[in-house]
């Protein structure tokens, strides 16, 4: 695609992958509002947008004053281009959801999904923390909440590979590294959050699948 060259060949990989699975979890007649959280470059969602034209995308990204390029670069492939995709909004995920931009608090309970991919290894544990909270205000019942990335299950990492980048991350900063499932799976049960799969992915990822049963 045109965009490619603004995008990371890692998200270029994993989209496709990443929208299959999403066309066997979601109707691809869906309708209502997605948020994706930590949109980076808007690789993501300028590959799922067109997949499902009857959600209106909302992507977001960790952006502090005056770092409003950030944003404008998600624009570029978003909704420069897309109907579907709005203006992303700056959000910083380990905050409570009160304070979160009025773009997406307004559609509290409205959401039919919640997206995310490659941010709970980096970034400290709070922001995982928010991002379910959040995942359990914004959601409508039934609701999904997606986590995209690698993980640890039950306390270990699946690969040695995995396990070197847990350790480097860690080294590099002590709030980072690999979540255990069960510990995402515990702190989303605490927002009406259950875990319905762990998919295997390909890169010895996981794509974790919550769906809201209760509020």
């Amino acid at each position: 695609m045109a965009n490619d060259a603004y995008h990371h060949p890692s998200a270029l990989r994993n989209r496709g992958p990443i929208l299959e699975a999403l066309q066997g979890i979601l109707h691809p007649d869906v309708e209502g509002w997605a948020l994706e959280i930590a949109s980076g470059s808007g690789c993501h969602v300028e590959h799922f947008a067109p997949a499902f034209p009857k959600l209106q995308w909302q992507p977001s990204e960790f952006a502090r004053p005056g770092e409003e390029q950030v944003l404008r670069g998600i624009d570029a492939v978003g909704c420069a281009s897309l109907r579907n995709v709005l203006p992303a909004v700056a959000v910083d995920a380990s905050l409570d959801w009160t304070v979160w931009p009025t773009a997406v608090t307004h559609h509290k309970g409205s959401f039919v999904l919640v997206y995310t991919s490659n941010v709970t290894h980096i970034s400290p544990w709070p922001v995982t923390l928010g991002i379910v909270a959040a995942a359990g205000q914004a959601l409508v019942s039934g609701g999904h909440l997606i986590i995209y990335g690698p993980f640890k299950v039950d306390g270990y990492c699946t690969t040695e590979s995995n396990a070197s980048f847990d350790s480097s991350l860690r080294a590099r900063d002590p709030q980072w590294g690999y979540r255990d499932v069960a510990d995402v799976a515990s702190e989303a049960a605490e927002h009406g959050l259950e875990l319905q799969e762990r998919r295997e992915m390909p890169a010895n990822n996981f794509l974790l699948v919550f769906r809201k049963t209760r509020d």
